[in-house]
């Protein structure tokens, strides 16, 4: 396989069809190599349009998915990230290309050590990896914790918490999937106020949703 042509096709095909087109973004996908983060059963999926297995019956969202996400989350090198569902590593290796620091969560112990590898392979190392359930929200502590500046949720909730809310910094932004299949949406929502938020609907999808997700009342804009 060519894997720097492989890795233009992906970007032209894919990723700038579905409207990304911020050049930083593009950036990103060309420094931080995907194949870096695939398993080396599915190497020959490292760019191909589709999800891609992990252990634990995760899977990698696809790369426009991913691509999309980051350009819609418009991470600053001064703001700190919040991801719930770490997987490969590869998304939090995406904002960490953006973003100060960037903390995120993982409910595999397996995927835990598994993206931690990957993260240190890379040398990527304003990411750390905590295990745990975020999907009710993450405070952290000391240095790591809330307001986060971005929240970005890799992997589908029925709703979306109220705590993720307020967790948010004052302009902070969320990126989650949020829904049931087979219709789900992506959303953007940000925090404008102390006690306000607005919600983009950006496009309808269907991805896996996060372990352990509870239906609490959901938060109406």
């Amino acid at each position: 396989m060519n894997l720097e042509q492989a890795r233009v096709n992906m970007i032209e095909q894919q990723i700038r069809t579905w409207e990304v087109l911020d050049k930083d973004v593009l950036n990103t996908l060309v420094v931080v190599r995907r194949e870096a983060f695939v398993p080396d059963a599915f190497q020959a999926l490292a760019f191909v349009d589709t999800e891609i297995p992990l252990p634990g019956g995760e899977n990698m969202l696809s790369p426009k998915l991913e691509a999309r996400l980051l350009q819609e989350a418009a991470v600053q090198h001064t703001e700190s990230v919040l991801e719930i569902g770490t997987g490969s590593g590869y998304m939090a290796a995406l904002l960490a290309n953006h973003a100060r620091h960037v903390t995120s969560i993982e409910i595999l112990p397996e995927l835990k050590s598994i993206a931690e590898k990957n993260l240190a392979d890379y040398g990527v190392a304003n990411v750390n990896v905590e295990l745990g359930n975020g999907a009710r929200g993450w405070a952290g502590s000391g240095t790591r914790a809330a307001p986060w500046d971005v929240i970005m949720i890799s992997g589908a909730l029925p709703v979306l918490p109220h705590v993720f809310l307020e967790q948010l910094s004052l302009g902070g932004r969320l990126l989650a999937v949020i829904g049931e299949a087979p219709i789900m949406s992506a959303c953007l929502v940000t925090r404008t106020a102390q006690d306000a938020w607005s919600e983009i609907k950006l496009f309808e999808t269907c991805i896996k949703p996060l372990r352990e997700t509870e239906a609490p009342s959901a938060f109406h804009f």
